[in-house]
């Protein structure tokens, strides 16, 4: 973990950046507005939404082209109104409410960079917002709520694709906020390997991930997929089960942290016993190592997730689960069983950032190939960008099934499949900052090994 010291330092190197990062999003939006004839982007942070036939609501999450501009991330109802030229203005939402905890007057190393007008009550914010809206667009998410305000104009295309487009390319401040939210997700991966090795439980590894990220369930960027054994199968695991199981043989933590408003994506996979699987963690993990350093701009990204299908069919190979050789693996497609999902993607104020399937900045599509449906970027390579690299090796039972319908199943050893099975799955995931002549591997610099 950072000392105080330099925690205080990265603080302040980061408020240093951040005058830089406003330059950088104006002249962003001034483009954009041109190329839509427009004078100006009034962008809302959100509202809270109340549960169906309930007067609960459901955790606020803030509209991402706002937080781009401010860390503010826990605040509904707050506008920005920006044009590209004149210093934006905050239209910041505080009430007087007894019920709730009342955000304090802004002041935080953000708060100069604003003209700043305080909002007590949501509903009046209309005499904030520009007299003539017919040359501004509203960029949010409540269609109804712009309407009344008498936008005609709501996230228009044109604006929005351009946006989308160049938030690939991460700002100096951007850059620290990540490496900032990865050293809060390593600390809290190591915390989360430990319980496990000490025979926890699901629930209780998630807590305990939580409590060294100093972060809850709705402030991580994503609900932490902790899995123990066959559970590791399942790409997407939300459950987080109380009890633990009567062995313990293998964990896969797929976790994240924020920090601004900005995430870290990471995932790892341990085995807590002798077994051929553990060297199997260790295969893939090298296979990440591998794929990270192809990490160069001038790549085609879709070239990275080839290249992981051509290590998978090595790995799959060398540990007796296929009875072929690579080349002859890949060519017959048996890799997309064992690792059906995409290499990576981008990462930002989102966990899967916007514009990964985009050959421009008009929003000219550029989709994933076809025997690679599920790849979230399709983009050339570029300096100053922020992908996940996550290969994979999973033993699905849906999937398995599906192969062993197949011509191909008489290429597969399914005694190893089954010697396999218990364990669920590996994945291992890295996030890494694409620069002019090098890699930096925000995670593995962390100390995550």
């Amino acid at each position: 973990m950072q000392s105080t010291a330099q925690h205080v330092s990265a603080q302040n190197a980061i408020a240093q950046q951040y005058a830089d990062h406003i330059q950088t999003l104006q002249m962003r939006t001034r483009e954009a507005i041109e190329r839509e004839g427009l004078d100006g982007l009034i962008i809302h942070s959100g509202q809270s939404k109340h549960l169906f036939l309930d007067d609960n609501h459901y955790p606020f999450k803030v509209n991402p082209q706002f937080k781009a501009w401010l860390p503010v991330i826990d605040n509904p109802n707050c506008w920005l109104v920006v044009d590209g030229v004149s210093k934006p203005k905050l239209i910041f939402y505080r009430p007087v409410d007894f019920w709730h905890k009342v955000p304090p007057e802004p002041r935080a190393f953000w708060a100069e960079h604003f003209d700043i007008v305080l909002l007590k009550q949501a509903n009046t914010v209309e005499k904030h917002l520009p007299f003539d809206k017919q040359k501004y667009a509203y960029i949010g998410e409540f269609i109804e709520v712009a309407r009344a305000l008498g936008f005609d104009r709501v996230n228009p295309d044109r604006v929005l694709n351009y946006l989308h487009y160049h938030r690939a390319y991460k700002t100096p401040y951007e850059l620290a906020c990540m490496r900032e939210a990865n050293k809060t997700a390593v600390a809290a991966h190591r915390a989360a390997e430990k319980a496990f090795l000490q025979g926890k439980s699901e629930f209780d590894i998630n807590q305990a991930y939580l409590n060294a990220a100093r972060q809850g369930d709705n402030e991580v960027p994503y609900n932490n997929i902790i899995a123990l054994n066959e559970n590791a199968s399942i790409l997407h695991y939300m459950v987080v089960e109380t009890q633990p199981p009567q062995q313990h043989r293998s964990f896969l933590i797929d976790a994240g942290a924020t920090f601004n408003g900005y995430s870290a994506d990471i995932t790892r996979t341990y085995c807590a016993q002798p077994h051929d699987f553990a060297d199997l963690i260790k295969r893939v993990d090298s296979l990440t190592k591998l794929l990270v350093a192809e990490l160069q701009p001038g790549t085609e990204y879709a070239d990275i997730q080839r290249k992981a299908h051509e290590g998978v069919a090595q790995i799959l190979g060398d540990a007796g689960v296929v009875n072929l050789s690579a080349d002859e693996t890949l060519s017959k497609g048996i890799t997309r069983t064992f690792f059906p999902h995409g290499i990576g993607h981008f990462l930002g104020l989102q966990v899967h950032d916007v514009g990964g399937h985009m050959a421009d900045d008009r929003g000219t599509p550029k989709p994933p190939p076809e025997d690679h449906p599920f790849l979230r970027c399709t983009r050339t390579v570029e300096a100053n960008q922020v992908f996940t690299i996550e290969p994979g090796i999973y033993f699905i039972d849906s999937l398995l099934d599906d192969l062993k319908a197949t011509e191909n199943s008489q290429y597969i050893n399914w005694n190893r499949v089954a010697d396999f099975k218990p364990f669920g799955g590996i994945r291992i995931e890295d996030n890494v900052i694409v620069h002019a002549n090098s890699v930096e591997n925000m995670s593995r610099d962390c100390g995550l090994v």
